[in-house]
């Protein structure tokens, strides 16, 4: 789309524009001298306070008009909703298997990516570990997707942990929201899919609290989102968990959505990658939602399988676009990320 083009100019040379790489096959990834992490360092800390551009005693806002303020959030909201009306890929949840979906996707600069999440603040249940604990463990070999976003992490021999899981979760979304071909369309459900001879071609949406309460008011009714294809990365069985599949089978698309069964963490988080899949024609299942319509074990407080089955997805959905992707050797070069700007160069973006 004309109105997501973006063009780099700089003095610097043009394979500048891109540079990391994927970790989907295991390559670790070294990042630009741009995307290195700064130490928060004491020494570091204290330069940054000195160096305060205001006067924090006397701080002052500049004026502005209320209705200015309402105008830029409406233009530009209305503005995304007319472009996202027509998309290459919809990415329904923000949970963490979702999060990795549109991360992966968005490293080509051509696909344009609409994430759909009910909750206002997206993210799943990876803000947190297990009963509400802090710490985030990922089984090895998936690390190497946090050594890619550049999350530090405590190894040990067979697993990794994050301090807070919230750190995997801010990151990925701080990295991904930041790209011109993503949308986040958050507090908005998927109430329904666009079926159209046999295939999933979009879906139907509204406010998430308006779908929530159908039952109080009547005539409500809802918006569409065209895509080429559909990632459901609804998570588990819920009020608005694994919804994807089950309007599948109300519509009788699929036959049964037997419900994962009880945890078993070696057997689950193997199972949730290997059958990761386009179930009906343009349509990609991932994450959690993936044991709800196979059976296969609940896996607990571990998240590799979640970061992995998003990635899955993501070369899934570009298979199904009839581009590169990693499944079948086409994707030969990983994927460089999309770097819009650098620091330290006088490097310029325009939209």
């Amino acid at each position: 789309m004309a109105a997501m083009a973006t063009t780099l100019r700089s003095s610097l040379t043009k394979t500048s524009f891109f540079d990391n790489k994927s970790t989907f096959h295991g390559a670790a990834v070294v990042p630009t001298r741009a995307a290195q992490p700064i130490k928060s360092t004491p020494k570091n800390l204290a330069v940054a306070m000195a160096s305060t551009p205001y006067n924090l005693d006397d701080f002052k806002f500049q004026p502005i008009k209320e209705s200015i303020v309402a105008r830029e959030m409406t233009r530009r909201y209305m503005t995304d909703m007319i472009t996202y009306a027509d998309t290459d890929v919809v990415v329904v949840g923000a949970g963490s298997a979702g999060l990795s979906c549109a991360y992966e996707l968005s490293k080509n600069p051509d696909i344009n990516i609409a994430i759909i999440e009910q909750s206002v603040s997206p993210g799943g249940g990876a803000w947190l570990g297990g009963q509400l604990f802090s710490a985030m463990v990922v089984r090895k070999p998936a690390h190497k997707f946090l050594d890619e976003l550049e999350i530090e992490y405590d190894e040990q021999d067979h697993y990794v942990v994050i301090k807070h899981a919230a750190l995997f979760t801010s990151t990925i979304m701080s990295k991904l929201l930041a790209r011109p071909n993503v949308k986040l369309f958050n507090a908005v459900a998927a109430e329904d899919l666009i079926v159209k001879g046999g295939r999933v071609a979009g879906v139907v949406t509204n406010w998430a609290l308006v779908a929530q309460n159908h039952h109080t008011q009547s005539c409500m009714d809802p918006n569409v989102m065209e895509a080429k294809i559909v990632v459901s990365s609804c998570g588990h069985d819920g009020p608005f968990g694994a919804t994807g599949v089950k309007r599948l089978r109300s519509i009788g698309m699929i036959e049964s959505v037997p419900g994962m069964k009880a945890l078993d963490m070696n057997t689950a988080e193997d199972a949730i990658v290997r059958l990761t899949r386009e179930i009906v024609p343009g349509m990609i299942v991932t994450g959690m939602e993936v044991a709800e319509i196979d059976g296969s074990p609940r896996m607990g407080p571990t998240f590799g399988a979640m970061m992995i089955s998003g990635q899955k997805a993501a070369h899934l959905a570009l298979k199904a676009l009839g581009l590169p992707h990693a499944l079948d050797g086409s994707y030969s070069e990983a994927q460089p990320e999309l770097v819009l700007a650098s620091a330290e160069a006088d490097d310029v973006v325009e939209a």
